[in-house]
């Protein structure tokens, strides 16, 4: 809970306002989180009785389901970000081709009309913490949706999206230029 409280306090630094204000938020639901999950261990600890536990459950859930929102708007800001940056960096690259050519211009045509989804797998293969990052917080966001009943699933997908997640939670830790920063 310390480092949920020191990382919330850090963000509030950050020089972009958007993401400042996801991982700021981001930070508190976990605070948030980490107090629901402590009085759930004091009441399965037995030392405190009267604990509504599914309530406390449902709120635990609510404030990782926010946290996981949060980190997902600031992935996805961070995307287009980065594919903002590659299309003026492909306009750019285009006004360097002379007229003349053909073959030149008929590929800045192209580079001009490729899909949104070539322009994101572009800005994603470049960017593989941030690739990383959206997977794991997709990845983990089934589990609150079938809880609070938003998005009911199998619990085999929960299990498959939950290994999947700690796979790349344990890459990013073994590998820290993964991590997103």
């Amino acid at each position: 809970m310390v480092h949920a409280v020191e990382a919330a306090k850090r963000t509030l630094q950050h020089p972009s306002h958007v993401p400042r204000f996801c991982l700021t938020v981001s930070n508190v639901s976990r605070v948030l989180y980490f107090i629901c999950d402590t009085v759930l261990w004091v009441r399965s600890a037995g030392l405190v009785s009267g604990i509504n536990k599914e309530k406390w459950i449902q709120w635990a859930t609510r404030c990782y389901f926010y946290s996981l929102l949060m980190n997902l708007a600031r992935d996805l800001y961070e995307i287009l970000q980065r594919m903002e940056q590659n299309t003026q960096g492909k306009k750019t690259k285009e006004e360097l081709y002379s007229p003349n050519n053909q073959e030149q211009e008929l590929t800045s045509t192209m580079i001009t009309f490729e899909s949104p989804l070539f322009l994101l797998y572009y800005s994603l293969k470049n960017q593989p913490s941030l690739c990383l990052d959206m997977v794991k917080n997709l990845c983990d966001l089934f589990g609150p949706l079938d809880k609070l009943g938003i998005y009911k699933t199998n619990q085999g997908l929960i299990g498959l999206c939950g290994l999947l997640s700690s796979l790349v939670g344990i890459l990013t830790v073994a590998i820290p230029q993964l991590q997103l920063k």
